[in-house]
């Protein structure tokens, strides 16, 4: 038998090995970025961003398509990133919320945010400002520290709900200080925001972008920046640490994340093309504009990033014991 049909022999019976498929095009269809909250706010602002930055920055010119998809704060989007195939075309558009809190607070959340998301790059940060009334006898975070020890349990502090970014830096402020408030929670910023105007509460501790506009208009003045180091959206504004609160650092943060397993090409690709228009004068403008400080970086730097934020989060739930009834 010659030997090209020795080999077709052979071929048919499945004994000489066909030549592997080429991996397939990524990506292949149009992505889907999971926004766990409902349109309009920072988090679908910041996700549509990024869903142009990913149309134009990946092969093909397909479009990123971002999908509102809300519920328990943020868990229900998350969870839909989770039934969806691990082959890179959905995202989650992540933040504190779903990914670092809930899982402390929520014990059958039904995900592990190391485990089962990928993370794949690291969009912006945006710190907690210390916020009262235009009007308010508080004049530093020195005084709030004065007036805390001079009469415990007699300050309030505002927060969107229990478990909120806002809750949960409050009660960090609480615990690095050594104080005793109470916390008000609201079913929002926005009514927690009038209380204070109305001087119904004392303080609120919020990220930047959720209290910007009331920073702007005069409505509240700001007396300290939560990160350990000033930033440059209030360069003027001193950190908590520097007003006598060692240790106190809070931020929130905002970060795409894909399902475990997905392909470290898909991982790799769209981190280039967000880290790309990151770097972009004016995505640039338009982040700081909105109170967020671009990052970027590689998906081992931000996965690093939300470990570090998972422990911090944990060992405060703990220590100041909130729970979500």
């Amino acid at each position: 038998m010659r030997r090209r049909s020795l080999l077709s022999a052979l071929a048919a019976g499945g004994l000489v090995a066909r030549p592997a498929r080429a991996q397939e095009r990524f990506p292949n269809r149009p992505l889907r970025v999971v926004v766990p909250f409902a349109a309009g706010g920072s988090t679908d602002i910041l996700a549509r961003l990024c869903a142009q930055m990913l149309t134009d920055g990946l092969p093909g010119n397909l479009p990123a398509v971002v999908d509102n998809v809300t519920g328990a704060g943020g868990t229900v989007g998350a969870g839909r990133v989770l039934d969806a195939p691990a082959d890179g075309h959905t995202l989650l558009a992540g933040t504190p919320g779903p990914v670092t809190i809930n899982p402390h607070l929520l014990p059958h959340i039904g995900y592990d945010p190391l485990r089962d998301f990928t993370p794949v790059v690291f969009v912006g940060d945006s710190p907690a400002v210390v916020v009262v009334r235009r009007d308010s006898p508080i004049g530093s975070v020195r005084d709030l520290l004065a007036r805390a020890k001079a009469a415990p349990g007699r300050l309030t502090y505002a927060s969107a709900g229990i478990g909120s970014f806002a809750h949960l830096s409050g009660e960090l402020f609480e615990w690095r200080a050594g104080v005793d408030m109470i916390h008000v929670p609201y079913r929002g910023t926005a009514p927690a925001a009038t209380d204070i105007m109305a001087g119904r509460v004392d303080v609120m501790f919020e990220n930047y972008p959720s209290v910007q506009s009331y920073v702007a208009s005069g409505d509240f003045r700001t007396l300290a920046i939560g990160t350990a180091r000033r930033s440059e959206l209030l360069p003027g504004v001193p950190t908590v640490q520097e007003q006598g609160v060692p240790e106190y650092d809070s931020s929130s943060w905002f970060g795409l994340f894909a399902r475990a397993g997905s392909p470290a090409a898909a991982i790799d690709a769209m981190n280039a093309a967000v880290d790309a228009g990151l770097r972009k004068p004016e995505t640039r403008a338009k982040l700081v504009t909105m109170g967020v400080v671009p990052v970027g970086g590689t998906p081992a730097e931000f996965r690093g990033y939300i470990a570090r934020k998972l422990a911090e989060t944990g060992d405060l739930v703990r220590a100041a014991k909130i729970t979500v009834e």
